[in-house]
C-alpha cells in the first residue's frame, strides 16, 4: 500500500515561443513579416550567430526567433508544423489570399472538423498551419479538403457536416469543460 500524498498545486505552463534555424535568415524573416504580418521586435548577433525576433503579441517579446546556421545539407525538419490561430473564417480567407499572392506553393485548405485550416510551407520548407476553431468538437485525426472558392457559409456547412459524421461530435464548450476537468485531475494526480 502506497502512502497517501497531499494534492500538489498545479504547475502552470503555457507555450511562449519557437526558435527556427534558418539557411537564409533575411528571406525567412521577410516572409514572416510580409505574409504572416509578424513584427520584428529585435535582431542582433550572439557571437557568429544572427538572431531575428518576431511577434504578433505585444505581451510576448517574441513568438518566433529565427537563428542563422541551418546547414544546407539538412533535408528533414524535425518540426512537424508551426500552427497559428486566427479568430474567424474571413481572416483565414485573407491569409489564403496573401499566401497565394506571395507565390507560396503547396497550399492545402482543409477541415479537421473542429477547425478549418490552411497548410503550406515557408521559404525553407517548414510546414505551417493557419487555422480557426469551429464551434464543435469531433475526434481526431480528421483531414478533408475544403475549397476557398466556396462562400464562408458553404465552407462552414461542409465542415460541420463532416464533423457530424463522427460519433463523439459535440459542442466545443462541452468538450472543453470535460478536458478542463481531466487536466485539473492530472495536475493533482
Amino acid at each position: 500500500m502506497q502512502p497517501s500524498r497531499a494534492p500538489q498545486a498545479s504547475l502552470p505552463l503555457a507555450f511562449s515561443h519557437l526558435g527556427l534555424y534558418a539557411r537564409d535568415i533575411d528571406a525567412l524573416a521577410h516572409f514572416y513579416r510580409t505574409v504572416l504580418r509578424f513584427t520584428e521586435t529585435d535582431r542582433g548577433n550572439l557571437g557568429h550567430t544572427r538572431l531575428i525576433f518576431l511577434s504578433r503579441d505585444p505581451a510576448e517579446h517574441h513568438q518566433i526567433v529565427l537563428v542563422s546556421g541551418r546547414p544546407d545539407d539538412v533535408r528533414f525538419s524535425v518540426v512537424n508544423q508551426i500552427s497559428f490561430r486566427v479568430p474567424d473564417l474571413p481572416t483565414l480567407r485573407r491569409f489564403h489570399e496573401l499566401l497565394v499572392a506571395a507565390g507560396v506553393d503547396d497550399i492545402q485548405p482543409v477541415t479537421h472538423g473542429n477547425a478549418v485550416s490552411i497548410y503550406c510551407r515557408d521559404p525553407e520548407g517548414n510546414r505551417l498551419e493557419l487555422f480557426m476553431d469551429t464551434d464543435w468538437y469531433c475526434e481526431q485525426p480528421l483531414r478533408e479538403p475544403v475549397d476557398f472558392r466556396d462562400s464562408d457559409e458553404e465552407i462552414m456547412r461542409k465542415a460541420e457536416a463532416i464533423a457530424r459524421r463522427y460519433p463523439r461530435f459535440q459542442p466545443r464548450a462541452r468538450w472543453q469543460a470535460e478536458v478542463a476537468r481531466r487536466m485539473e485531475a492530472d495536475q493533482h494526480a
